[in-house]
């Protein structure tokens, strides 16, 4: 039986794909979530063969979750379901440590599929993806160029993703359970190591990373006006 934990933030997706997963005899969920702080600990509790998940999560943003889980729980292997197919996606996926990349429009058969493969230790991507396109890709972009975003501590990549959604120093704090000061240490920090100048910049980061969807992207705040 292959054990499954669940990391998507929209409630009606996750329940059919639970639905779904709970039509196979040899596949069962153990848990799920929509937010992407909890998915690690989640899967360090539950011990999954299998994490399912979203690359757009609130609170973390999927990458930084990939990381943690193939960290904190090597044996779970985790399978990207994503609304999103360009290879810089698929390419920073499998980079962080995922085992399979599925498109949302596949059929259910494809991920069925991959997550019997991934739960096997073989890696699977979708069609259209293949080995190959991601292969000329990495020769396209150079696999060597330094990635200033890998400097990044994994709590610096905590406050870039709630930063980039529009949290406030107060917020993420509360979120992280440490103190606005400590946030504002992190933020100077990344913006440093990224060459940023302020939370506008890091939302176009996080944007083009594909660490936050556009519908997630924070409209600018209006200053008081003063009577």
């Amino acid at each position: 039986m292959t054990t499954i934990v669940l990391a998507e933030d929209h409630r009606v997706v996750r329940q059919g794909l639970a639905a779904l997963i709970g039509r196979e005899p040899d596949l069962t969920v153990l848990g799920e979530t929509g937010d992407g702080l909890e998915a690690p600990a989640l899967v360090e509790r539950l011990g999954p063969d299998v994490l399912l998940l979203d690359l757009m999560l609130p609170g973390l943003a999927g990458l930084e979750v990939i990381r943690r889980v193939r960290e904190r729980r090597p044996a779970t292997r985790v399978v990207v379901l994503s609304m999103h197919g360009a290879e810089a996606y698929v390419l920073a996926a499998l980079r962080a440590g995922a085992t399979a990349y599925v498109v949302k429009d596949a059929p259910a058969s494809e991920l069925l599929r991959a997550i019997r493969e991934a739960a096997a230790g073989r890696r699977y991507l979708s069609p259209p993806l293949s080995e190959a396109a991601i292969e000329a890709y990495v020769e396209r972009v150079g696999a060597a160029t330094a990635d200033p975003y890998e400097a990044l501590t994994p709590r610096e990549r905590e406050v870039l993703s709630l930063v980039a959604e529009g949290f406030t120093s107060r917020e993420v704090g509360r979120r992280l359970g440490i103190s606005p000061r400590t946030v504002e240490t992190h933020r100077g920090n990344l913006l440093r190591k990224l060459g940023l100048g302020g939370p506008g910049d890091v939302a176009r980061f996080a944007l083009a990373r594909g660490l936050l969807p556009p519908e997630r992207t924070p409209a600018p705040r209006r200053s008081r006006s003063r009577r």
